[in-house]
């Protein structure tokens, strides 16, 4: 028996479980809205997180039981080895220290959430979190923009491209939602997710939107007269944002189409650099944060005003900087969530939790479009779609396992 076999476990306190679950829910829903929480004290947006994983640890040793092994903690552990060796080898970078420890916390919330929600968290209750917190984001996008004045909408977040990657990963989540019950809120909610997309501009959250919304309508769990009735709803409130903010909103779009063309220059430019970091730096790459250091070097500083950037392409900076190796660890971490999510979208039926899964894969693809034309592995869309889809699985796993005793029990 291993060392994070099942033991013998004590029965979860009732206080235990709702902290637990509170923490959790508080985790995912907070992650959109973090650049407001990090305005009032720098470290305020990774408590929730700090916390979770401190309660959970402390449950788990009370009740003398750990996870088994899965596919997911191999993956984990191995990407943190990756992590850990070139960090060692390119421990003198500047930005090599500030880089692993923005990475390691995501290993460990990826394992605990994925645990928790395949326990004491149900799965929907976390789905409506991240887009109760995401709704936040949107009204405050929408509030930048046409109360504020802002060219792009962006709310609690620095860059106009990073909200529409929260705003369009949450939206597909609705659809695991009761509409029966909560039709009216689900409704106000899908408008302002889709309008505060359109408000950042961003085409890879556009391309993102377009692929979510083509996976739920494919996989049948969103029908063809809601999405008919949320795009009037969409059409109708942004024709009244026209109407409140028109002269604005046409200056944003002028803006927007003049630097479109240099957008496009310089991420070909970053792309390449990355590229040729890969080239060079094929086994361990260039540390966390090498891309930041190296990239003025690689490119002969062709961007003079930017010095530091970010790749803007999630998978080059990644390779880049932790190999191919480390990418292709990361690569299947997305790649064990999708095994998992259409196991539970085929054992499922037509239940609520095919629902859920099939609303995980379109969220979880609205991510990895997303990213081609962002760094986003530094925010928790990725890691905790791909907890969520683990848990999943496990739980319809217990569930037929329970269905089955219970059978043969009356067999019997």
């Amino acid at each position: 028996m291993t060392a994070f076999a099942v033991v013998v476990p004590a029965r979860t306190g009732t206080r235990a479980v709702t902290l637990l679950r509170v923490l959790a829910c508080a985790t995912v829903g907070l992650a959109p809205v973090e650049g407001y929480l990090t305005a009032v004290q720098g470290q305020l947006g990774k408590l929730a997180p700090a916390l979770l994983t401190a309660t959970w640890l402390a449950v788990r040793v009370r009740e003398r039981r750990f996870p088994p092994p899965t596919p997911l903690h191999a993956v984990l552990a191995s990407l943190a080895v990756v992590l850990a060796a070139t960090a060692a080898l390119h421990s003198s970078g500047p930005f090599t220290a500030e880089y692993t420890v923005r990475w390691l916390p995501f290993l460990v919330v990826t394992a605990v959430l994925a645990d928790v929600a395949s326990h004491e968290v149900p799965i929907r209750w976390l789905l409506l979190a991240a887009a109760a917190g995401a709704t936040v984001a949107g009204t405050g996008a929408l509030y930048s923009l046409v109360v504020e004045g802002q060219a792009r909408a962006s709310g609690p977040q620095p860059d106009p491209n990073d909200l529409a990657y929260f705003l369009v990963a949450a939206l597909p989540l609705l659809a695991a939602l009761d509409r029966r019950r909560w039709s009216v809120p689900l409704a106000a909610t899908g408008v302002v997710l889709v309008v505060g997309a359109a408000a950042t501009f961003s085409r890879g959250g556009a391309l993102g939107l377009a692929a979510a919304v083509g996976w739920v309508l494919l996989r049948r769990v969103l029908p063809w007269r809601v999405l008919a009735a949320a795009t009037a709803a969409v059409v109708v409130v942004g024709a009244g944002v026209l109407l409140v903010a028109g002269p604005h909103l046409d200056r944003a779009v002028r803006e927007k189409t003049f630097i479109a063309a240099s957008n496009v220059d310089t991420r070909e430019l970053r792309w390449q650099a990355a590229a040729r970091m890969v080239t060079a730096h094929p086994v361990l790459g260039v540390g966390p944060g090498g891309f930041r250091e190296r990239y003025a070097a690689e490119s002969h500083d062709a961007e003079v005003d930017e010095q530091t950037p970010v790749a803007h392409n999630m998978y080059l900076e990644v390779a880049a900087e932790l190999g191919l190796p480390g990418f292709a660890l990361f690569a299947a971490v997305p790649g064990v969530a999708a095994v998992a999510s259409e196991r539970t979208v085929r054992r499922a039926g037509s239940g609520p939790r095919r629902a859920e899964a099939a609303a995980i894969q379109a969220a979880l693809l609205a991510v990895l479009v997303t990213s081609t034309f962002l760094s986003e592995q530094y925010y928790l869309p990725l890691w905790s779609l791909t907890a969520l889809a683990v848990a999943a699985e496990t739980r319809i796993r217990r569930e037929g396992g329970e269905s089955a005793d219970a059978g043969a029990a009356r067999d019997q």
